[in-house]
Parts: structure tokens; C-alpha cells; sequence
């Protein structure tokens, strides 16, 4: 890894990481390692595993990860790799076992809970410990109606409340906030999958600030008017950005959207509220749906987002609400694509400066480099 001293600003201006920490291999392993496959990641909607056999393979850090629901309705996790030679055992993004995880390889066989249950010749194999050659599994929890996991090795993994419930109360103040959404019982009205041709942290730090707001997102700053000056949505706890008088509901065109959720205090009315749960996961939260971006880095200078919008259940004709946001990606992620070549250059190799609306970012910062330190 290279470190590049920052080039020393004025006190309104904050130093940003140097140019090689968004395209050096050597950091994004570091991050690989240290980062993603130490911290708890939001991998997938619960939902998406329908039945006892459904199967989802998913990638965090260095490792293939393989969820499938278990007989008894219950989500595991395991590294997708086979104990006898190493195999992945699913090779497919998704699908539905008939009965158990078999091997392609060898036809070594798990059941949907991990343990060993046969293999060719295993019976002359009397020695073998079938509970010790199960599955490595991996530390796993459901919230929100998601499934997050962490591969940290060990029994214990970092606190899930401290990591991931504690970003949202620093947030929003409290817990009861988000729970008032109940996003758990919402249902997917809509994906769609962003390949970003950026490092990941770009794409973090463009969601933290609105200092470009007025700059690229016409739309979004026509029903958040406070955008247009640069405030992010996170610049105080417990703020959300008001809609403007004119915007009727969260809509590309400001036309009212549905009802709102059933749970939601009246101060959450005609309120957007964005949240960052580090590593990978943003939440934005508005009246009528919630919206969920799940990240994975899969190189220096290529980041696949996953973004979900959720709606109460039998919502229908929700176009003009997902066209929203969906055109607020594709204004932030072109503007990170355009800055991540600048990385390379000479001109950033001692990085670039925050200015006051942006301090917030240099505490990222900070967290990225302790957990590589």
C-alpha cells in the first residue's frame, strides 16, 4: 500500500485521502480483508428466499457466500466452498434446491443446515467426523426485512446493534424512528442493478453530501428545496430535508405518491431522511416507500449497487416514484465515474479538499483509515 501525505489546506478547507487510496490494489485488498469481511454487509432481501431450498449466492469481500432457507424457515449462511476439494458448490446467482447442497464436483453432500450427510464411499470412511467437515458458517442476522451477515471468524462477531442499529439511531436519534416504517412488512415493488465503473468509497461520499445537489440533480432539488444550498441530509441528528410546497409526494414530477405508511409519526410527514450504515448500505426514507442501496466492491474501479424500492404491500403503478431516484443514481453514479479517473492523475496524487458542507466525509475517512490501520 502507498501513503501520500495530504496537501496542507486552509482551516475552511479539510484535506481529503490521497488520489491512490481510490486505485491502488494493494488498499482495496486491505479493504477486502479488513473492511468488508470484518464488518456486518447487507446482502440481500429476506424475501428473495420464498421457501425451504432457495438458495441466493453473494459476494463480500474475497469470499462467495451461499444463504439458503432451511427446512425449518430459517436463513443460514455459508462460505460457498466445498470441504473436500474446494468446489463452489452453487455456481448460479439464485435458485431452488431439490433437497440438499450437493457438490458438482464429487457429489459431496449438505444439508440445508450444513452438516455433512453423505459423499461417495463415505461409509468405508469411518473416521469422518461428519459435524467437523460441515460448512463454514457464517454470522447472520435479519433486519429490516434484509439479511446481513458478518464473516469475522470466531463466535463472536462485532456487535450488530453498535454497527448497524447504532449507525441508524445516530442518525435519526432513536430507534423507534425507523422502526416506524416497519420496512420489514414492505414489499419489493422494484430493483435495479447499477454497475459503477468507481471505487466504492467515491460512491459512499457522493451519498453523504449535497454540495453537488444543485449541480446535478435537478429533479430531486425541485421537492427538496433545501438541497439546492449544499446541506446534506445529515447534517444534524434527527433531520429530515422538508418537501418543498409545491411537491405533493416523492414523485420525479412532484405529483402526490400513495398513502402513508401506516406507522409514521406526523413529524415524519413530508420528510426524506437518509441514512448511511457503513460499509455498503444506504436507507432513504420517505412518506409513502423506503428506498435500500446495497454496494459490493468488486475492484478498485468497479462497484455493482443494488438498489431496492419498497412499498406497502399491493401498491401498483409506482413509475413515477421509482423514476425519481432511479435518475438521481444515474446523476451520482456518472459523477463518479468522471471522477474516478482523476484519481490517477499527478494533479490528485496528494488528494483534493472538503469544504465546510463536506466535513462530515473526513470522519469517513477516518473510520476507513483505522480499520486499515
Amino acid at each position: 500500500m502507498t501513503a501520500v501525505q495530504p496537501t496542507p489546506v486552509v482551516s475552511s478547507l479539510v484535506p481529503t485521502l490521497s488520489g491512490s487510496a481510490y486505485t491502488d490494489a494493494s488498499v482495496f485488498a486491505a479493504e477486502q480483508e479488513r473492511i468488508f469481511e470484518r464488518s456486518w454487509t447487507c446482502v440481500a432481501l429476506a424475501a428473495d428466499l420464498t421457501g425451504p431450498g432457495a438458495f441466493r449466492t453473494v459476494t463480500v469481500g474475497r469470499e462467495s457466500v451461499v444463504l439458503v432457507r432451511g427446512r425449518d424457515g430459517v436463513v443460514r449462511g455459508f462460505l460457498n466452498v466445498c470441504r473436500h476439494r474446494g468446489a463452489a458448490l452453487c455456481t448460479e446467482e439464485a435458485g431452488q434446491l431439490r433437497r440438499n447442497l450437493q457438490c458438482s464436483y464429487h457429489a459431496w453432500t449438505y444439508s440445508l443446515s450444513g452438516e455433512l450427510v453423505a459423499a461417495p464411499n463415505l461409509t468405508t470412511m469411518p473416521d469422518v467426523d461428519r459435524a467437523a467437515y460441515g460448512l463454514h458458517a457464517v454470522h447472520l442476522r435479519e433486519w429490516l426485512g434484509y439479511v446481513w451477515i458478518c464473516l469475522s471468524e470466531g463466535e463472536e462477531p462485532p456487535s450488530f446493534d453498535d454497527e448497524v442499529v447504532g449507525a441508524v439511531v445516530e442518525r435519526l436519534g432513536d430507534r423507534d424512528s425507523i422502526e416506524r416504517y416497519d420496512v420489514g412488512s414492505l414489499s419489493l415493488a422494484r430493483r435495479v442493478r447499477y454497475d459503477v465503473a468507481a471505487n466504492w468509497k467515491l460512491i459512499v461520499e457522493n451519498f453523504m453530501e449535497c454540495y453537488h445537489c444543485a449541480t446535478i440533480h435537478p429533479e430531486l432539488t425541485e421537492v427538496l428545496p433545501e438541497f439546492a444550498d449544499g446541506f446534506a441530509a445529515q447534517y444534524y441528528v434527527g433531520h429530515g430535508a422538508e418537501f418543498g410546497p409545491d411537491a405533493a409526494g416523492f414523485t420525479v414530477d412532484g405529483r402526490a405518491g400513495f398513502d402513508r405508511l401506516p406507522g409514521l409519526a406526523d413529524d415524519q410527514d413530508r420528510r426524506y431522511y437518509a441514512i448511511t450504515i457503513r460499509p455498503q448500505v444506504f436507507v432513504n426514507l420517505v412518506p409513502d416507500h423506503v428506498i435500500v442501496h446495497r454496494m459490493t466492491p468488486l475492484a478498485p474501479d468497479r462497484t455493482v449497487v443494488e438498489c431496492d424500492w419498497l412499498f406497502a404491500p399491493g401498491v401498483s403503478d409506482v413509475d413515477a416514484s421509482v423514476e425519481l431516484f432511479h435518475r438521481v443514481n444515474l446523476q451520482d453514479f456518472d459523477a463518479c465515474e468522471r471522477t474516478q479517473p482523476g484519481m490517477r492523475s499527478r494533479a490528485y496524487r496528494g488528494g483534493g479538499v472538503l469544504v465546510p458542507s463536506e466535513h462530515h466525509i473526513a470522519e469517513f475517512h477516518a473510520w476507513v483509515a483505522e480499520r486499515l490501520a
